[in-house]
């Protein structure tokens, strides 16, 4: 079983919901099982500003499933929520769900970067990670404890616990 880390984001149709409803999703995948879920955080949109503030969570699952496979289940589970994919990059989104870490793979293709390009920049995924598990190690050793007591907050505040 291959742990895995799935970040969590909405800034529209109700984000709460929309994260509590994901990791619903999440709970149901087959040859998943959610073992943890962090808090729910506020923060500020990456890219442009006319937008709503994020919701964002960070999970544990533990899977079976290849890194590709679970990565067709996660985009099932946007399209389920009314995402539409598009080229902006940096826009509002109904749920956005990103595989953070998937064991300790490095993978590069066209579909998947894992780790994820940006989490050792992003506030809202390294303190959500320290929350759910402050001991992780990344692939190239850095400790998310001390990468989450590093970075700028950038306003990011907590707002309640999932479950």
């Amino acid at each position: 079983m291959a742990k895995v880390y799935v970040g969590l984001g909405s800034n529209l149709s109700d984000p709460k919901k929309q994260i509590h409803l994901a990791v619903d999703a999440l709970a149901n995948i087959e040859h998943c099982q959610l073992t943890n879920i962090s808090s729910l955080y506020f923060s500020r949109p990456m890219g442009p500003q006319d937008q709503p503030d994020y919701m964002n969570a960070v999970a544990k699952i533990t899977t079976q499933l290849s890194p590709l496979n679970l990565l067709d289940e996660l985009q099932a589970i946007e399209s389920l929520a009314g995402r539409v994919r598009k080229d902006n990059r940096w826009g509002a989104r109904i749920l956005d769900l990103d595989i953070l870490l998937f064991d300790n793979e490095i993978i590069h293709n066209e579909r998947l970067t894992v780790p994820h390009y940006g989490l050792e920049l992003r506030e809202f995924v390294l303190l959500p990670l320290a929350e759910i598990s402050p001991e992780l190690i990344l692939p190239n050793g850095k400790n998310i404890l001390a990468l989450s007591q590093n970075i700028e907050t950038n306003g990011l505040k907590t707002h309640s616990k999932l479950r």
